[in-house]
């Protein structure tokens, strides 16, 4: 990659991914710093017309939705609905069932690691909704604590949720209760940890079946 004079790269200089020089890490992960993620609510109306007929209808038909959501944001024209576990069966059932809402589809499901979150809590599950019906898209997020990473699995209103949930159970560690086979999908059964968290190694693990080793992004050659 050549850098201009707006990315405070030095022309005609080739550098990894995202700007990173000099660390060998080829990746460029290794210079990325992620914000922490924003726990504050939007304000009601929201005004995305998808986003305020989604929440209205819920009102409506979902009395205990106070106590099930915690808060629920609208950035870029999407709405997240950040849901506590408890409550997460019941809201999952009328999103799917109720006439005024019909998101039969579950289109994604998977893990996110936050190890710095305010909460404690820094696993989240985050579920891809879809109303074919009314065409309108809508995110659930679910977050718990490493030392509880237990939450209610969605199969039995959205079969799509299986593999989903054992990937995010397997590269994560979130335990879905009530998923009708939670095994490791990615890695071997006897694997000891989960690859996608943030304080997982990122290199250096054998791979057993040829013997050779993964070196750690400091470790490996860089092309530029």
């Amino acid at each position: 990659m050549v850098g201009g004079d707006g990315n405070g790269l030095r022309p005609g200089r080739r550098h990894d991914a995202f700007g990173a020089d000099g660390s060998g890490d080829t990746s460029g992960f290794g210079r990325l710093v992620a914000p922490a993620p924003v726990l504050a609510a939007s304000e009601r109306p929201f005004g995305d017309p998808d986003a305020d007929a989604v929440y209205d209808a819920l009102e409506r038909v979902f009395p205990q939705l106070g106590d099930a959501v915690e808060r629920a944001v609208v950035d870029r024209g999407e709405l997240t609905l950040h849901v506590r576990r408890e409550g997460l069966p019941a809201l999952a059932q009328t999103l799917c069932d109720d006439p005024g809402l019909r998101f039969e589809l579950l289109s994604s499901l998977s893990g996110v690691d936050y190890p710095d979150e305010a909460t404690g809590r820094r696993l989240h599950s985050v579920v891809h909704l879809t109303s074919m019906t009314y065409r309108r898209r809508l995110r659930l997020e679910v977050s718990v604590a490493d030392a509880d990473p237990t939450l209610p699995s969605l199969t039995s209103v959205w079969p799509t949720a299986d593999w989903h949930e054992r990937e995010a159970y397997d590269l994560f560690g979130i335990v879905y209760t009530g998923h009708p086979g939670l095994t490791r999908i990615m890695m071997p059964d006897d694997w000891i940890g989960h690859p996608q968290r943030k304080d997982y190694p990122l290199g250096g693990i054998p791979v057993d079946y040829k013997g050779a080793t993964v070196p750690p992004p400091d470790e490996r050659r860089s092309y530029s």
